[in-house]
């Protein structure tokens, strides 16, 4: 496989597909073309839900912890007044209530409790495992059981347009972040309830909606491979160093090597002079432990 076609995809999910019919339907694609299955994604979008889904292919796949941690961006539709089993469209819908009273002025006094370090409940309908067991799976069984709320980062919200009863909202987060449970909450503390109508991923990371692929583009022809995002390119929210041949050795047999006193970042991506990724690096006292080593050209 060639350096060229390990990296990361910028797609346009569309409605309706899960994240994971996607990389199915992707990794058939990029196996007949390159001979390799490994085709991944950075962070999942509900099959409602549509916008940038970073697709990780080849070795890259390794990288996609890292490029989830990455600020995301949403442009969401809440509807107030009912609640829904799920927290958007899909589900089945719990109570109505009236909302015709709640007023921009009443949202713009309820959205500064949803920003910064705060604390979410993951909604029943979610991934999240307990003891063991996913929570979809368990509220499909009619189950609910109590959920720890989870530390998250909502960096900003702001209010793109009010038509009452649908509240349009820009939402810039850190990663885990659940935009059903931010519609859901935010309804409940209105008095009204609420739910999530619609959501378009708009950033993730390095990764802008404008910039995206639509999912025909990749899937009909070849023409998509010279569209592959590098990994020097996709990681510029964590400090990258280049380093010499002696050093690139010296990480390849998983050795420490010396760490530059000016940078003490706990993750460091290191590179050599022609940008492929070599390895991740951690600080151990004054040197840098390779967390993982990538072969040569493997990226």
């Amino acid at each position: 496989m060639s350096d060229s076609a390990a990296g990361f995809l910028n797609l346009n999910k569309p409605l309706g597909p899960t994240s994971h019919d996607i990389v199915a339907q992707l990794r058939r694609h990029y196996r007949s073309l390159t001979g390799s299955k490994k085709v991944g994604h950075a962070g999942t979008l509900d099959p409602l839900a549509d916008g940038v889904l970073v697709i990780c292919l080849g070795t890259a796949t390794r990288l996609s912890d890292y490029i989830m941690r990455g600020r995301k961006v949403y442009h969401a539709q809440i509807r107030f007044g009912a609640t829904t089993t799920t927290y958007d469209a899909a589900g089945e819908f719990l109570d109505r209530r009236r909302a015709d009273h709640i007023h921009r002025a009443d949202i713009e006094r309820a959205l500064p409790l949803f920003i910064g370090d705060i604390e979410q409940v993951p909604p029943m309908y979610s991934a999240i495992k307990v003891r063991g067991k996913k929570l979809y799976d368990l509220a499909r069984q009619g189950q609910t059981i109590e959920r720890e709320p989870r530390p998250i980062t909502i960096h900003s919200l702001k209010i793109l347009a009010w038509r009452n009863p649908v509240l349009e909202l820009e939402i810039e987060c850190g990663a885990g972040t659940y935009i059903r449970s931010l519609a859901h909450d935010l309804g409940a503390e209105l008095g009204v309830g609420g739910y999530l109508a619609g959501l378009t991923r708009t950033a993730s990371g390095a990764f802008v909606l404008s910039d995206s692929l639509p999912l025909e583009a990749i899937t009909n022809s070849a023409e998509w491979l010279r569209h592959i995002t590098s990994p020097y390119d996709a990681l510029t929210q964590y400090t990258r160093v280049k380093l010499d041949a002696e050093d690139i050795r010296s990480l390849r047999h998983g050795r420490f090597i010396r760490r530059l006193p000016s940078i003490a970042d706990r993750t460091v991506f290191a590179f050599d002079a022609a940008y492929q990724l070599v390895a991740i690096l951690e600080p151990r006292a004054g040197r840098w432990k390779p967390r993982k080593v990538f072969g040569s050209h493997s990226c």
